[in-house]
């Protein structure tokens, strides 16, 4: 059966383009009769460029007809989280205070995706200052899970899987601090990378000018296949201009056949985060059909660190990294709400202030806790090739919009911390690692099930070689019902 269009790879849009099946303009009009009829519901496709669009839409039907070069992306139409500038749209973060913020300037890495054809025509929705599981602000509103009306699509790149799984658009670029590209993708049922950190220059996906690449924090890409990941990645990676000089990138490929690869499995953390018993069975299955394929799958082989540690420094360095993004007023409260709580108040609220308001001399010693566990994590890489965790403990969980601090996930019964869902995210997330989500199934209610496959430092290509391995047998996209 022919897929249809909508739900094809980049890589087969692009296809069609070159050899004449569909024109750009054709493949562009395709897909903003869909965001027509369909995004209203949703609410992911939060701002068109149409006009801009059809421009580049026709100039690429001109470039083919006169035979000129075409890139590996050559008029597809796609769209970019709202946090990246794109020269003429606001970006917001979903702030109310930032909806006038037009930019002229747009991110490096959408310069580097139209460069090779991609046609941008909008962007998607994301949390106020892309700080939560869930896409819902008081500029655009919330966005719905493709899958089921009531249920997150995750976040901070919410709008942009659940675009990519209705098939609103060909393919999509987020950012990830705290599993931003990895949850909405599990929740979706798409493809995600989280690159090694700073491989790809985030230069651009920012609310002013600021040039300097953030902590733990990177950009990379969505998609409905593991082909249309390398694509984009290979694209958007690279040095910025400023280190061109002495910089460059040789990203190692998984060569091996699968039965010279030993895989390792990490399914849950209880009682801190225990997996519910839907996602569990996804694993499950995915270790079992590695397993009879010839790789050597180990669930006892985990890094030499305690889990509890490794979480406390991830989330004190992402609090200290994301309070950067506060109105000074904001950031002058949390200073006063630590300074003034006695050295022995450890609730919740005054050490998260202490973590957002570090001092120097504290920073760099969580920072060199972080090296300790990066060189951990190091030896264990030389032991395996891979592990496959979680994403979140959950399928996709109903809307909850009301005060952070008071919010619980209900785990098969047990309720949880909120924010204890980061665990998975940060386990790669704060030692810089890659990290590839992939389609693994659908969970007993219906609701699609990723995993991530963590690998060591500039290991990419291979952990969305693995990622196209796992398609190849049958854990790949499948699209939601009523989009077709």
């Amino acid at each position: 059966m022919t897929t249809a269009l909508h739900f094809q790879s980049a890589g087969d849009i692009a296809s069609a383009i070159r050899t004449g099946e569909v024109s750009a303009r054709g493949a562009l009009e395709h897909f903003l009769d869909r965001v027509d009829r369909l995004n209203g519901p949703i609410n992911a496709i939060i701002v068109q460029d149409r006009a801009g669009a059809r421009a580049r839409a026709d100039a690429a039907d001109a470039a083919r007809a006169a035979g000129a070069p075409m890139g590996p992306l050559h008029g597809v139409p796609m769209t970019i989280k709202e946090s990246y500038q794109f020269a003429g749209t606001p970006t917001t973060y979903g702030l109310l205070e930032m909806k006038d913020n037009v930019t002229q300037t747009s991110a490096l890495a959408v310069e580097r995706l139209a460069a090779a054809g991609a046609n941008v025509f909008g962007k998607t929705n994301v949390p106020v200052r892309l700080a939560d599981f869930q896409s819902y602000n008081p500029v655009y509103g919330t966005t719905e899970n493709p899958w089921k009306a009531g249920r997150t699509p995750g976040g901070s790149s919410g709008g942009s899987a659940a675009a990519l799984a209705a098939g609103l658009t060909g393919l999509e670029i987020g950012s990830d601090i705290g599993g931003s590209i990895r949850n909405p993708a599990h929740f979706c049922g798409v493809f995600g990378h989280k690159p090694t950190w700073n491989l790809c220059p985030p230069r651009g996906h920012a609310l002013d000018d600021s040039v300097t690449p953030s902590d733990i924090s990177v950009i990379g890409p969505l998609a409905r296949s593991a082909q249309d990941l390398e694509t984009a990645l290979n694209l958007m990676a690279g040095p910025d201009e400023i280190e061109l000089p002495g910089a460059a990138i040789n990203l190692p490929t998984l060569t091996e056949p699968l039965k010279a690869l030993k895989i390792a499995i990490w399914s849950e953390v209880a009682p801190f985060l225990p997996t519910s018993a839907g996602v569990g069975a996804r694993i499950q299955a995915v270790a079992d059909a590695l397993g009879k394929a010839g790789a050597q799958v180990d669930d006892k082989a985990r890094p030499d660190l305690s889990p509890e540690h490794s979480h406390t420094v991830f989330s004190a360095l992402l609090s200290s990294a994301m309070a950067s993004r506060l109105p000074d007023e904001d950031f002058a409260r949390r200073i006063a709400k630590a300074d003034s709580a006695p050295a022995t108040d450890m609730t919740p609220a005054v050490v998260q202030a202490r973590w957002q308001t570090l001092r120097m001399r504290d920073w760099a010693r969580l920072n060199e806790a972080r090296n300790k566990l990066r060189w951990a994590w190091r030896r264990f890489f030389d032991e395996v090739d891979f592990l496959i965790t979680p994403v979140m403990p959950v399928t996709a969980f109903p809307h909850d919009h009301g005060p952070e601090g008071s919010r619980l996930i209900d785990i098969d019964g047990a309720k949880v911390p909120y924010f204890n869902q980061t665990f998975w995210a940060g386990l790669a997330g704060v030692v810089y690692l890659p990290a590839t989500v992939f389609p693994a199934g659908l969970a007993k209610d219906g609701l699609p099930v990723g995993l991530q496959i963590i690998g060591p430092a500039y290991s990419d290509l291979r952990t969305i070689g693995l990622a196209q391995r796992l398609e190849a047998m049958g854990f790949g996209f499948v699209a939601p019902n009523g989009y077709d």
